[in-house]
């Protein structure tokens, strides 16, 4: 054999078989931003089987460029044993913050992520939910690129017990949800209210409350959390702890015997 045949061989051979894999898990994640990242991390290590799509060629959203392509990112207390638990360094700051290279930080995520055992899709775009039992029971997956072009190719579909959405702040799995299945999310207006202008100390604290089931299947992280919700802007970077069951299921239906599922950071 060719090394050229080799090549295309062993890349062929191995993606379909981490898409087979992959048709049917545990938790797929929308958006491979901070939030869904460490919900990766945190939901592989438990053991559950763990999908990511993200609809850019690197994952990370805009934790990359800092501020203004200022690559340091201030991240509060709260979230230093994450940082240490990954082994990303930082330097104190001031009043309990600190500073981290983004880079640094970003890559550390993701591959935090990955040696977990949770699988990353890049180049993917979400078309659509399965909705099934009146509930999210899955994706509708296609090449971003072929969104993009308006190409009219049809897509795929994986099962999930539970979706989480980090798709920043466009929300753009609620809304659908929303709007094609006509019904009620768990917000104060039963639909997608829209991100309030930027609010520091507000936006921190309203995420971290936001970020749960929105409806049965559904969870929500991050800025998507907050739009969502009506809540202020920001990144905010806290420790949050959730549990997640059988879709719309409550305490007495979690898979893992009470202890929770997923513990993330929502930035």
């Amino acid at each position: 054999m060719g090394m050229e045949k080799l090549v295309s061989l062993g890349i062929v051979e191995s993606y379909f078989e981490k898409m087979k894999a992959n048709l049917a898990v545990d938790a797929a994640i929308v958006g491979g931003g901070p939030s869904g990242l460490v919900a990766a991390y945190y939901l592989a290590r438990a053991g559950k089987r763990v999908v990511l799509y993200e609809r850019k060629l690197a994952p990370g959203g805009g934790m990359w460029g800092g501020a203004m392509m200022f690559n340091e990112i201030v991240v509060q207390q709260e979230a230093l044993p994450i940082l240490e638990e990954l082994g990303v360094g930082y330097k104190p700051y001031r009043e309990g913050a600190a500073v981290v290279d983004s880079v640094h930080a970003t890559s550390a995520l993701i591959y935090a992520a990955t040696r977990a055992g949770a699988t990353i899709f890049n180049c993917y775009t979400v078309e659509d939910v399965i909705f099934r039992d009146e509930a999210v029971a899955g994706l509708v997956v296609n090449w971003a690129p072929v969104a993009r072009e308006g190409m009219h190719v049809d897509p795929l579909m994986v099962s999930a017990r539970t979706v989480l959405e980090g798709t920043g702040h466009d929300c753009m799995i609620a809304r659908l949800v929303a709007r094609k299945n006509n019904v009620r999310l768990d917000t104060p207006t039963g639909e997608v209210v829209g991100e309030r202008s930027l609010n520091v100390e507000e936006g921190e604290r309203l995420t971290v409350e936001n970020t749960k089931e929105i409806y049965p299947g559904l969870f929500v992280s991050g800025m998507a959390a907050n739009g969502v919700s009506g809540s202020f802007r920001m990144g905010p970077i806290f420790r949050r702890d959730v549990d997640v069951g059988s879709p719309g299921g409550g305490a007495d239906d979690r898979q893992d015997g009470g202890s929770g599922w997923i513990g993330w950071v929502c930035m």
